[in-house]
């Protein structure tokens, strides 16, 4: 395989927690000419779906043969195996937790999980906490010199894969979800796509209404179009329906957690 300039970190730390820090500096350690790139430190902590869906909507902008670093991992230290998963010519680096559940539901067809074995490539610490910096960001490293992705361990097949929450068509005018996670400026983040909207109103020319916790929410273009209407909802950058407040928190005002019920509805 050839040589992998780019590291992507993302992690449920926060950006001023010195853990950031300190896997950067494992890394550069080993390979000084490698690029890092900071995806998120901003994942909610221990919150593994909004890690996995972080990860699976974004690695693709990135160049073939990046590497990626996900550790958001609440069973550090236990028995769950670290993983390197390689999947559409890119390469992923964290815990068998199921944070890699979006990769798996997509399944491309040169999807590798291997159970990461090779402790020469670790970094030799006593402390079972710490793996981003023991165990993901020296074999990223590693990686990004030009090691083989065969020469990090085993492959398995018993890999921890987490049922993701899909959107669900409830009638011919009616589509069920829910809110995946909410992100720092208090937009809710739902796990009804772009094409599960368009395929809702294929055809039929009628208008999109969508409620959430008795509120029946318009849908916009962006942001600054709904000034002074409240609760609004658009197609984020993801292809998400996001629901928000501009200039306000939607998930403070409307006391919106994970999990709550989104229901997209044509009105006649």
């Amino acid at each position: 395989m050839s040589y992998r300039p780019l590291i992507s970190l993302t992690t449920d730390f926060g950006y001023d927690d010195p853990f950031v820090g300190i896997m950067k500096g494992v890394i550069y350690t080993i390979n000084p000419q490698v690029n890092i790139v900071d995806l998120t430190h901003n994942i909610h902590p221990h919150n593994i779906q909004e890690a996995a869906f972080t990860i699976g909507m974004n690695y693709s902008y990135f160049p073939k043969n990046s590497i990626h670093v996900v550790v958001v991992d609440p069973g550090v230290g236990s028995e769950r195996r670290p993983l390197l998963v390689y999947a559409d010519r890119h390469c992923f680096l964290g815990p068998d937790n199921g944070v890699f559940s979006y990769l798996y539901k997509n399944a491309p067809k040169d999807l590798q999980v291997i159970h990461i074995t090779s402790e020469h490539l670790f970094l030799k610490k006593d402390s079972p906490t710490f793996q981003g910096r023991d165990v993901f960001a020296p074999c990223a490293a590693w990686l990004s010199t030009g090691v083989e992705v065969n020469k990090i361990g085993d492959t398995i097949t018993d890999y921890h894969n987490v049922q993701l929450p899909c959107a669900v068509r409830q009638s011919a005018l009616l589509m069920r979800g829910e809110v995946l996670f909410t992100d720092r400026f208090g937009n809710a983040i739902t796990n009804i796509t772009r094409t599960d909207m368009d395929d809702l109103r294929r055809g039929q020319g009628d208008k999109i209404k969508i409620a959430l916790k008795g509120n029946e929410i318009r849908l916009s273009e962006y942001y600054s179009h709904t000034a002074g209407s409240g609760m609004s909802a658009l197609i984020n950058s993801s292809g998400l329906l996001e629901i928000f407040i501009y200039r306000g928190s939607a998930a403070s005002e409307g006391n919106i957690l994970p999990g709550d019920e989104v229901k997209v509805f044509l009105a006649r």
